[in-house]
């Protein structure tokens, strides 16, 4: 008889395990076939583990089905490696928990099998083209918004700005996809013509998302302030992901992009006073 305080543990890990076969089920059927293999072995593991630990609590569970619909929708958006590799941090959590505690030290061993097969798997489905997105909304995140907070300074008209800040944006993002085909191409390590497309994508969105506060507000400072709010969140998304898909520091990644995207739009701004002081407009 398990004391109430182990019996909730159990239940905890009981549910996660049921979840996380729900998971890689549903993942398993999206993948490719020689993908589609490991992951129905790795949740019938899981459901092994389930069904071992629902014999300790004495009880069923159910299956978590917003964890479930969040890690499927991951996987199919930002691609199988990106689901996979948040999942395994949850898995190192979770064998974390197995070692200290004795009443799960039979499912340590599925757990360190699962995690090679998982890294085996990941080997094999390389984050194409991430380098390629990371080009696109970098450099339209520091770039634009320096543009625009120079253009709010020295226009009042936020029509104008939207307009100005479009045309900037569109003619980067075609020089920016130029170059990535290009360096791509000349390097001769993947497809040119995508890498540069979604280099060109990524900028574009960027663009679009920074100047849609442009056509919504007609207070310049307060399309601006919006327009860096956006630019705050999809630094946020971004460096999650790229923490996630990279094995990198969120926290320093973060901070760092952060920091150079504020001082450029911070120099643009004063910039943008004084040539409109300069300039009388």
């Amino acid at each position: 008889m398990v004391n109430q305080k182990i019996k909730d543990k159990i239940l905890f890990f009981q549910r996660n395990e049921i979840s996380e076969y729900f998971i890689y089920r549903d993942l398993a059927r999206a993948a490719s076939p020689e993908n589609q293999r490991i992951l129905e072995e790795i949740a019938e593991q899981e459901l092994r583990h389930s069904q071992a630990l629902r014999q300790m609590s004495g009880q069923a569970t159910r299956p978590d089905r917003l964890k479930i619909v969040f890690y499927s929708f991951l996987a199919r958006f930002f691609g199988l490696a990106f689901g996979l590799k948040l999942m395994e941090r949850g898995e190192r959590l979770a064998q974390k928990n197995y070692l200290t505690d004795p009443e799960f030290a039979f499912l340590l061993k599925d757990e360190e099998e699962h995690e090679r097969k998982v890294l085996a798997l990941l080997s094999s489905q390389k984050l194409r083209y991430a380098g390629s997105m990371v080009l696109g909304l970098n450099d339209a995140l520091v770039e634009l918004t320096g543009v625009l907070a120079g253009l709010t300074l020295a226009f009042g008209q936020t029509k104008i700005i939207a307009a100005a800040g479009l045309i900037t944006g569109l003619a980067a993002s075609l020089a920016m996809a130029a170059s990535e085909f290009l360096s791509v191409k000349e390097d001769g390590q993947g497809q040119a013509l995508t890498a540069g497309l979604i280099t060109g994508v990524s900028y574009v969105l960027t663009v679009g998302l920074l100047i849609l506060p442009y056509f919504i507000f007609s207070s310049p400072l307060t399309a601006l302030a919006f327009s860096l709010t956006v630019a705050f969140l999809i630094i946020v998304v971004f460096n999650f992901y790229l923490a996630v898909a990279k094995d990198l520091s969120f926290k320093k990644k973060f901070l760092q992009m952060l920091l150079i995207t504020s001082a450029v739009a911070l120099v643009n701004f004063l910039l943008g006073t004084l040539i409109k002081n300069f300039f009388n407009l």
